[in-house]
């Protein structure tokens, strides 16, 4: 499945044609900002801004999965989408206890039976979402064939078009693919805008770097992204900080020797990105938001430090990463070339908590003020 899919999401030139869709979620994004700023006393701050930023994420991930629009960003959120994010809230409030309940004794199990039923409840729902909407492009298609027309599209055009997956394998990688593309992109996204509040002075270096080489106006696509290398440093960055992905793990295929210890073939190993970011050895000044170490030098430099590798890495690597970056490169551009990100009065300290991913402890609160 993962072979199928990687043709058309994997590379940087395959999902630059999804730039169009996503400006589009962006503008309404913007919009959204502009109504929520103007229900708080200073015209200014956003509240909460996760809930903001995870409305996008989901609407720009099914833009690109479904080929459709949600409404996640409106005034009234359609019904369906409702019941959608609160299967998924749902599904992530009992992740850590059914996980931990697959460690007792089964004897024990029957007495927390509720945490499971609406575990199973929750997936329930998340299917049923991605099997409407599925049904929907796949009756759509059959429209255009009955017609004799040419059938063109995106991904699950191509999907269901070259019958490469089985149906049920389509519904299932959708679903997941909706699942891991919309919680993991707005943490990101909200630790990002934290922490140029905090920073301005970097914020107006990536702010300057924008207007110098893209324009304050010009809206970007993905080919203006390397034109950019602070905005994707400001990524890197924030996910080293903030690895979405705490920890990842690897069942060994044969036996190894690393640092004197014999691991023998079949150990399942753990790697705490959260742990390695934070590490002295890995990255000097650490704890510091500090974008600029990514940068090359000159052409031939190449900066890689495997102390942060929160996609993963090589064939086993996350599959939606080019469009996790397309998402969050084009919306920080956005958001900087129309405001300046600002603390509030309202903003707090916020640490990291893991709860199945590593999120915001508390709400992010910070003022999009609008640029002179």
């Amino acid at each position: 499945m993962r072979s199928v899919l990687r043709q058309k999401i994997l590379k940087p030139r395959d999902v630059a044609v999804y730039s169009e869709g996503v400006n589009d979620v962006i503008t309404d994004l913007i919009k959204r900002i502009h109504t929520l700023r103007s229900q708080e006393d200073d015209g200014q701050t956003v509240a909460n801004v996760n809930n903001l930023f995870f409305k996008y994420s989901m609407e720009g991930v099914a833009t690109i999965l479904y080929e459709c629009r949600l409404g996640c960003l409106e005034n009234n959120v359609p019904q369906q989408t409702v019941e959608y994010i609160e299967a998924l809230e749902l599904m992530f409030s009992m992740f850590k206890t059914t996980m931990y309940a697959g460690a007792i004794p089964k004897w024990l199990r029957p007495l927390i039976p509720k945490p499971w039923r609406e575990f199973c409840r929750s997936w329930d729902g998340l299917f049923k979402f991605s099997q409407i909407h599925v049904d929907n492009k796949l009756k759509a298609i059959q429209s255009q064939l009955d017609r004799g027309e040419e059938v063109n599209g995106g991904l699950l055009t191509h999907l269901l078009v070259s019958k490469e997956l089985t149906l049920e394998e389509i519904y299932a990688n959708m679903t997941e693919m909706l699942l891991a593309g919309v919680d993991t992109t707005s943490f990101t996204l909200s630790w990002a805008t934290y922490m140029l509040a905090k920073h301005p002075k970097v914020q107006q270096c990536v702010y300057e770097e924008i207007v110098n080489k893209l324009g304050k106006d010009q809206v970007p696509v993905a080919h203006d992204v390397p034109k950019l290398p602070l905005i994707r440093a400001v990524l890197k960055e924030t996910l080293r900080l903030y690895p979405v992905l705490p920890g990842n793990g690897r069942v060994t295929q044969k036996d190894l020797i690393v640092g004197g210890y014999l691991i023998p073939k079949g150990t399942q190993l753990a790697l705490c990105h959260y742990a390695t970011s934070y590490s002295e050895e890995n990255f000097s000044m650490a704890n510091e938001f500090r974008p600029e170490r990514w940068l090359r030098k000159d052409n031939f430099d190449r900066v890689e430090n495997f102390g942060s590798i929160p996609f993963g890495y090589g064939i086993r690597s996350c599959i939606g990463k080019r469009i996790a970056e397309l998402e969050i490169h084009l919306a920080l551009i956005q958001l900087l070339q129309n405001f300046e990100i600002k603390i509030s009065p309202k903003t707090e300290p916020v640490h990291a908590k893991t709860h199945g991913l590593l999120t915001p402890g508390n709400s992010i609160n910070v003022r999009f003020s609008d640029r002179k």
